[in-house]
Formats: C-alpha cells, structure tokens, sequence
C-alpha cells in the first residue's frame, strides 16, 4: 500500500498565449467549460454571493441527464483578473461531506509580460477532495493539471488535449 500526501494548498500555474479577456472567460461560461477539462457546463453568478455550479458531462452521466456535481459561491470576482470561490464537490458523498474547499483562479502577467493563470485551491481539511484535484485518485482524469493543459491546449491551438 501506498500513501500520497497532498498538500493544504495546491497551487498550478500555466503561461499562455491568450488574452486575460480570454483566460476569464474559460472558466465562467458554458461554451468553454463544456470544451475542456471534464467537458461540464455551468451556472456561475460572477458577482461576490453569487450561485456557482458544475454539471457532469453527457460522457460521465449521459446525454439527457443534468447532474450537479460541484456547488459553491462566489466570493470575489474581478474580471480578467481574479476568481475566487468556494467548491465542493457533491457528486461523490465521501468528498460531499468534506467542509467546502476554496478555490482561486488568479490572471496576470509575469515580469517578461507573459500572460499567466494561477490556479490556487485550499483543500485543507478535504483530503478526499484534495487527492482528486491534485491528481491521485486513479480513474478521476488528472486533476488541475490535466485541466490546465486542456484549457492551455485549447486557447493555443483552438483544439484540447483531450479532443
């Protein structure tokens, strides 16, 4: 047996040849999450208190089924800029019984004027959430890392890794 330890905190970032226009928009609306990453759309009310929630994909439920499997709120939203909110994975009762995690999508530049995504999501006290957002759990698809390549793929090429 084998243990993985994940740590409170896990933190990702990607340099892309994208706009920060472009970077905010994939992760909050519909007709780009549903074209990277786990492929599910969304509801998200990007104004702090806002209503945010994550359907499964026709591919992990099927088509015709409208399955929630993330839910949180809204706690800041800049723009092109910062996107912070509280994620708790519903679709899995041992992660829904995990205290919400907070997760952060941070849009910049580094010192060279490179357009960056850092992706910060605090999964303190969420061990279960924590090992499928970091990558561990086998069969799950990978994680942020997965998810970011995707996306990085996508807005780069017009064409995800995945697809």
């Amino acid at each position: 047996m084998s243990t993985l330890q994940q740590t409170e905190v896990q933190t990702y970032r990607v340099y892309l040849k994208a706009t920060p226009e472009q970077i905010w928009t994939a992760p909050t609306r519909s007709d780009w999450t549903q074209r990277y990453g786990y492929g599910g759309r969304i509801d998200i009310d990007t104004r702090q208190g806002g209503v945010f929630r994550q359907y499964a994909s026709e591919a992990m439920v099927g088509p015709g089924v409208s399955m929630v499997v993330v839910e949180g709120e809204v706690i800041e939203a800049e723009p092109n800029t910062r996107l912070a909110l509280t994620w708790r994975m519903i679709g899995d009762p041992g992660m829904a019984a995990e205290p919400p995690s907070r997760l952060t999508y941070e849009i910049g530049q580094d010192e060279r004027g490179l357009t960056t995504l850092t992706v910060t999501h605090d999964v303190a006290d969420a061990p279960q959430t924590a090992a499928l957002v970091g990558g561990a759990l086998p069969g799950t698809g990978g994680g942020w890392s997965f998810v970011l390549s995707d996306l990085k793929s996508l807005l780069e090429t017009g064409t995800g890794v995945a697809g």
